[in-house]
């Protein structure tokens, strides 16, 4: 299926070639230059071709990937099959579960300290009332002992 704009560009490639020979001789400069270019997107799109053939089928498959891994600079070819990356995901999808626990357990924590806080605000308003109010019955018995 790929190969269908390499296969077009080589079939307009060749029509423009052989339309050199039945044309006059004024249009031939032109014709080079056409053909030249069509020739030209004929290689590169066969390079793109055999470039998506090798990575697709060749050694970058689906199945197998392979990475360089730098180690005192010595380089290295570590392969990674498919098993061994469903089991990181899997791996790592618990981990994920994990840390979300671990930060719901950490929200229900702040949400209690909240309320704490709150409930120490609400104490030391009472507390604060009462002084005051204690602080008005000595006021009033002084005023009360002045008028006697």
């Amino acid at each position: 299926m790929g190969h269908i704009p390499t296969i077009v560009v080589i079939c307009l490639a060749s029509a423009l070639t052989t339309l050199y020979f039945v044309l006059p001789d004024a249009v031939h400069f032109a014709m080079i230059v056409f053909i030249a270019a069509a020739w030209f997107l004929a290689a590169i799109c066969w390079l793109a071709q055999k470039s998506a053939d090798y990575i697709t089928k060749g050694g970058y498959g689906h199945e197998e990937k392979k990475k360089l891994v730098n180690t005192n600079n010595h380089q290295q070819t570590v392969q990674v099959t498919s098993n061994q990356i469903k089991q990181a995901k899997v791996a790592l999808g618990v981990e994920l579960d994990e840390l979300r626990n671990i930060v719901k357990n950490k929200d229900s924590e702040i949400e209690n300290l909240k309320n704490e806080i709150a409930s120490l605000q609400t104490l030391v308003q009472i507390e604060a009332l009462k002084t005051e109010l204690a602080n008005l019955k000595a006021l009033a018995a002084k005023e009360s002992s002045k008028r006697k």
